[in-house]
């Protein structure tokens, strides 16, 4: 199976996937920071549509962060991992700080992102969910979850990569799920790009500057 050159690459394929969105004024594109970024960078181009960020930050068990025990996205929406939780007998005051902890961080990037421009209204709108693959779907599950609440019309992810069996699952959590490839065996999200270097903060503000820019000279 071909791998995507890069994330840019990668964007133009997916875009493709979306053509049914083109033009159509109620659609926003919603990158999940910092890898979705240059992938919806690509997509907006394509559909003619604005270009925002959604923050989620993955809650890691303390001392072993690496450890999912939830996420939290934009708004304050918190998701709980609550078999892991139950499991390993988190205390509710760990949760808390480690949720208190991430929410500034969450807080600090979006404003480095975004500079002192509001959050986009989501009411009524379609969004389109991206990041550059799904590996568990955490944070993807806690981005659905923070969406949802503003009553969107219309809720749809788009990812280049991710597993048949995540991709699936997701069919039933939004009203659009595509994939653009669905390797089996997965074996990672960065096997299936020749170029994975992580996207920098600088990128991430270069991409939503030009995005914008080009809107509103169309």
């Amino acid at each position: 199976m071909e791998r995507f050159t890069d994330r840019r690459d990668a964007g133009r394929l997916l875009a493709q996937k979306l053509s049914a969105y083109a033009g159509q004024t109620d659609v926003i594109i919603l990158a999940l920071p910092r890898g979705g970024v240059p992938v919806a960078y690509e997509v907006a181009l394509a559909l003619n549509a604005p270009l925002d960020i959604f923050l989620v930050r993955k809650l890691g068990l303390p001392g072993r962060e690496e450890l999912a025990i939830g996420a939290i996205a934009s708004g304050g929406i918190r998701v709980l991992n609550e078999d892991i939780i139950r499991i390993l007998g988190v205390p509710e005051e760990v949760i808390n700080i480690v949720a208190r902890n991430e929410l500034q961080e969450l807080g600090r990037r979006e404003h480095n992102y975004r500079g002192d421009r509001p959050a986009p209204e989501l009411h009524d709108r379609k969004v389109i969910l991206i990041d550059d693959g799904l590996a568990t779907g955490a944070s993807m599950r806690a981005a659905v979850v923070g969406v949802r609440v503003q009553r969107p019309a219309r809720i749809a992810i788009a990812v280049p990569a991710a597993s048949p069996e995540l991709c699936n699952a997701f069919q039933f959590e939004v009203d659009e799920m595509v994939c653009a490839m669905t390797p089996e065996p997965f074996y990672g999200l960065s096997r299936w790009y020749e170029d994975f270097s992580q996207t920098t903060d600088a990128e991430v503000r270069m991409f939503l500057e030009q995005a914008n820019h080009q809107m509103l000279h169309r």
